[in-house]
C-alpha cells in the first residue's frame, strides 16, 4: 500500500495542551503521536472534541537543560478524525511560536 499523504509525518512525542475547543474553554493535556506541516495526531482522550470542531492547542518543544524559557507552538486547526488507539487528529492551519519563562 502506497503512502498518499501530501506532507511527511514525523513520529514526535511532545506534550500538548488543548486550550480551546469550540466556544468552550478547556485545558486538556496529552501527547502528540506524530505531526506534519499540515496536521497532528494526538494521543489523548477525544471525548472532549467533536469531528469538524475548531481547536486551539499548544505543543511544547524540547529545550536544553540550561534554557531559562520554554518554547511552545500555539496552533489552530479543526478535528478531522478519531484514531483507534484512543486519540484524534487535527489540521494545522495556523501557528505561532510562544516563549514562556520556566
Amino acid at each position: 500500500m502506497l503512502e498518499q499523504r501530501k506532507s511527511k509525518r514525523f513520529d514526535l512525542r511532545l506534550p500538548f495542551e488543548l486550550v480551546r475547543s469550540g466556544h468552550q474553554r478547556t485545558s486538556h493535556l496529552g501527547e502528540t503521536k506524530n505531526l506534519s506541516s499540515s496536521g497532528v495526531l494526538f494521543k489523548a482522550n477525544a471525548a472532549r472534541v467533536e469531528l469538524g470542531q475548531p481547536v486551539e492547542y499548544l505543543i511544547t518543544l524540547p529545550t536544553s537543560p540550561t534554557a531559562d524559557s520554554e518554547v511552545r507552538i500555539r496552533c489552530v486547526g479543526k478535528v478531522i478524525r478519531f484514531a483507534r488507539e484512543a486519540g484524534f487528529a487535527a489540521t494545522l492551519e495556523r501557528y505561532e511560536f510562544v516563549r514562556t519563562g520556566k
